[in-house]
């Protein structure tokens, strides 16, 4: 029955919505860039790198990412990195990406933003089994003054395929008012918003992110139920939310995947997109995240394809490309196995 359900979730097409490159990479693609940069004695082989990835909290979880992003120093680096990255969408049957990146925490190693894009564009461009769109995370602890900046410099290179901004980094200390400009600058120059909210900080920064930024989706949301209104609101308003059950475990948002509150917001009628924000950091797949709804949130086979489409709906694909990724999804093999397997 395991396998049979495994199979299942690996073989059904798949969109992604909130996964950070920098998060994302396989594990012997890290290894090699950690030996290439001299090694860490307190890593002294794979088995250890993928110990290291077990957090005692949020901030220790920010800690250990930026321990991570030392090993990447050259735009070849990048490159790798994001075909590396790719490959490994496409080996999990994700057809659509949208995919954050982080220019503002390479600039102590003296990388252009635009020759980042430029790099991480030709690695993904190596692998067309899967569409990648890019999403500039303007990291809200450099501030709104840095943030600018970095918007100044992504649209330059807006036709490589970056779509979007947010600000990830530590929520629990850089509320989302004070980038109200620097988001209203974006939506001049055409660019999607989404912000972290919710995750590390709790409704009142959600609140801040919807009135403030008046962004278009919300990453994480988890904490939205702390204010009653606000899942009203979110559900009124059709705001989606990139959600990422396994990950707010790790990082002790919540304490377990039983505890998540994903499947109340689902009954509420809010719109839900379900992703693995940072796989290789949390041990995690996408197909992962939806065996559990089942197994453990009781979700049905189709209410999981219910997510599924709602992730392409709530995704910044042009109207007619989404209608055309929804056809195709839903004509493959796999979407039309019979349920007997699932409960659905």
């Amino acid at each position: 029955m395991v396998a049979e359900l495994t199979d299942w979730f690996e073989r059904v097409p798949k969109v992604e919505l909130h996964l950070h490159l920098e998060g994302a990479i396989p594990y012997d693609a890290l290894w090699e860039l950690i030996q290439k940069y001299g090694g860490d004695p307190a890593v002294p082989n794979l088995e250890a790198l993928q110990r290291k990835f077990a957090y005692k909290d949020f901030p220790h979880f920010i800690e250990t990412w930026i321990w991570k992003n030392q090993f990447l120093r050259e735009y070849q680096d990048f490159t790798y990195i994001a075909e590396a990255v790719a490959r490994d969408l496409a080996r999990q049957n994700i057809w659509y990406a949208e995919v954050f990146y982080s220019p503002p925490d390479f600039a102590r190693h003296g990388l252009e933003t635009q020759k980042l894009t430029e790099a991480i564009r030709a690695g993904l461009d190596r692998v067309p089994e899967v569409e990648v769109a890019l999403v500039a995370d303007l990291v809200r602890d450099f501030g709104p003054e840095r943030a600018a900046v970095t918007l100044t410099e992504v649209a330059e290179v807006k036709d490589l395929g970056v779509i979007g901004v947010g600000i990830g980094g530590s929520e629990q200390d850089f509320s989302p008012e004070p980038f109200a400009e620097v988001y209203e600058r974006a939506r001049q120059l055409g660019f999607h918003t989404s912000a972290h909210a919710g995750e590390a900080a709790g409704a009142a920064s959600i609140w801040g992110a919807i009135r403030s930024l008046r962004v278009e989706r919300i990453g994480h949301g988890t904490r939205a139920e702390e204010d009653e209104s606000l899942l009203d609101y979110l559900a009124e308003q059709r705001i989606p939310l990139e959600v990422c059950p396994i990950s707010n475990v790790r990082t002790g948002v919540v304490n377990s995947i039983q505890e998540h509150p994903l499947r109340r917001y689902f009954e509420r009628g809010i719109v839900i997109t379900i992703n693995t924000d940072d796989p290789k950091m949390f041990g995690n797949s996408l197909a992962e995240e939806y065996r559990l709804l089942e197994q453990e949130l009781g979700f049905s086979r189709d209410e999981i394809r219910s997510l599924i489409l709602q992730g392409v709906r709530a995704s910044w694909l042009p109207e007619e490309k989404k209608q055309r990724l929804i056809d195709a999804i839903c004509e493959d093999p796999a979407w039309q196995e019979d349920n007997a397997a699932g409960r659905g």
